[in-house]
């Protein structure tokens, strides 16, 4: 679930209306919008501050990954030479911008 649909979630399963929860947290009801919407991602600061006006806490946890790494994959990948695992990067890096800008073209389409 994503931050705009814990939003909204949150908010709905309390009764409360954007304005309300606006008013309740000194912020706009347009800004709420945009959080539902997908627009805009909060910061951590901003949705503990909506929650707080809700009577609920923002708690992170950390907990150990469902699967270990894969400890053979950690060393093929470390004795690859600097400039091999640079190029790897470089293309998750662009691969991650790609899926970036499609989900934004989504969004406004």
């Amino acid at each position: 679930m994503d931050a705009a649909q814990f939003l909204r979630s949150t908010r709905e399963r309390h009764g409360l209306s954007q304005r309300r929860l606006a008013l309740r947290a000194g912020t706009g009801q347009a800004a709420i919008s945009r959080i539902e919407r997908g627009e805009v991602s909060p910061t951590a600061e901003t949705l503990q501050r909506l929650l707080v006006a809700m009577g609920e806490e923002l708690r992170f946890e950390a907990r150990p990954l469902e699967r270990d790494y894969d400890p053979q994959h950690m060393r093929a990948t470390l004795a690859r030479p600097p400039a091999d695992r640079m190029q790897l990067a470089m293309s998750w890096n662009r691969l991650a911008g790609r899926l970036s800008a499609a989900g934004r073209r989504a969004h406004a389409g």
